[in-house]
């Protein structure tokens, strides 16, 4: 039976763990801390099939400044670290070109027509049916001016067939009553359905992988011994994991990885914000968003989180959780009964690619490796679809989706 180390036990790493021991592999997840603990366990919940657009469309980027200027815009990037993020931006401005565009909106849609279907065939596979909403996200307009402006968006869900439904005050209202009155249309993305909570599937999921006999290690990867191809994981306290295949699924952590094993990324970390609010005073059945004012709330974890926004600062600074206050302070514009009380913070790091599409391959340069990695805001969303992929990678067979646009060698 050929051995698979799978690195990183988030949603991604454990997904795919999970599919490869099923398919027969004997499969080891390793991680620096027990499963679940990283971006995975504070996502916004959302299946978000429609948010695959790039980022770096001109809609978006022509913004940048403006947001970048204003200490409570949606972007931050902290000074200090602007001089590293030079190569990167260069990369994000590159993929804005029209062709380009074209190209990487396909790639996103490719992934996202298939991530709900498969999420809820894992989801029956494991017994976790629960685990999903049966209601979709509302997309918040106050005018026609503001929904205007998220036309693109629009257009290219209809392009590619994405369902939607506009909706005017009265059925915004029906729909979720604490709404204020100021929003004058929505948007009904009836597929983008909810996790009831986020953290708790990926604990759940890594049970069924142990049940099926795959074994989790608590350990940092620090190195790699090859020969003609892969052979052993190296951990920080002297572990060798010895293994015929290795998956790179270590979200923003990756990079450094890749780059040990020769082959850099131009990976960064998106650090998110949430503040997950327990009593928060009001119900909800949908998730929402409000474009115009850059945040979502949706109904997970027993009670409401509030997220949203994108800080550029590394790995390593300190968490500024006046991002979090700042979405909450946006949230009560929307619903104006919102309580913040017995709430908690959280700040986690996001896989950022400058195109917005993942990576799915086989190295480039050595036999039996493989990465699954730069999800950005989609980790939770492309999961299930990921696991399926990347477990007909590995194992020899002929992937359901032509992978070579998500090749780590494209850069």
């Amino acid at each position: 039976m050929k051995s698979t180390i799978v690195i990183g036990a988030g949603i991604i790493g454990t997904a795919i763990a999970h599919d490869l021991q099923r398919r027969g592999r004997s499969v080891v997840l390793v991680d620096r801390d027990t499963p679940g603990k990283g971006a995975s366990f504070g996502n916004m919940a959302s299946i978000a099939v429609t948010e695959f657009m790039p980022a770096s469309r001109p809609s978006v980027w022509k913004q940048i400044p403006g947001w970048m200027l204003d200490p409570e815009g949606p972007v931050r990037v902290r000074p200090g670290y602007m001089p590293r993020l030079v190569p990167w931006f260069l990369r994000f401005i590159a993929a804005s070109r029209p062709s380009k565009l074209r190209a990487l909106e396909a790639q996103g849609a490719a992934l996202c027509a298939r991530s709900l279907d498969d999420t809820l065939a894992l989801l029956r596979e494991t017994g976790l049916e629960n685990q999903i909403s049966e209601e979709g996200c509302l997309s918040l307009y106050t005018d026609e001016a503001e929904f205007k402006a998220d036309r693109d968006h629009i257009e290219i869900l209809e392009r590619f067939g994405f369902p939607h439904e506009v909706l005017g005050r009265q059925a915004i209202k029906a729909l979720e009553p604490e709404l204020t009155d100021k929003i004058s249309l929505a948007v009904l993305f009836p597929q983008n359905r909810s996790m009831k909570d986020p953290y708790k599937l990926v604990l759940a999921l890594a049970d069924r992988f142990r049940a099926l006999g795959g074994r989790i290690e608590q350990g940092e990867v620090t190195g790699f011994v090859r020969a003609e191809g892969i052979r052993e994981v190296v951990l920080k306290d002297g572990r060798r994991l010895p293994a015929d295949d290795v998956v790179i699924a270590a979200g923003a952590f990756s990079a450094k990885l890749a780059k040990d094993l020769g082959e850099p990324i131009p990976l960064e970390t998106e650090r998110g914000y949430h503040t997950q609010i327990m009593a928060p005073g009001i119900s909800m059945r949908h998730s929402i968003i409000w474009p115009a004012r850059a945040f979502m709330v949706t109904p997970t974890a027993g009670g409401i989180r509030v997220g949203g926004t994108v800080e550029m600062a590394g790995l390593d600074a300190a968490p500024d959780y006046r991002r979090s206050k700042v979405t909450v302070r946006r949230a009560r514009e929307a619903l104006p009964n919102l309580r913040c009380e017995d709430f908690t913070e959280w700040m986690g790091h996001r896989p950022a690619l400058p195109d917005t599409v993942p990576i799915l391959s086989a190295s480039a340069r050595t036999k039996g490796l493989f990465y699954a990695t730069g999800h950005g805001h989609l980790g939770l969303t492309y999961a299930a679809t990921t696991a399926r992929l990347m477990g007909e990678l590995v194992t020899g067979q002929k992937p359901a989706l032509d992978l070579h646009p998500y090749r780590i060698n494209r850069f």
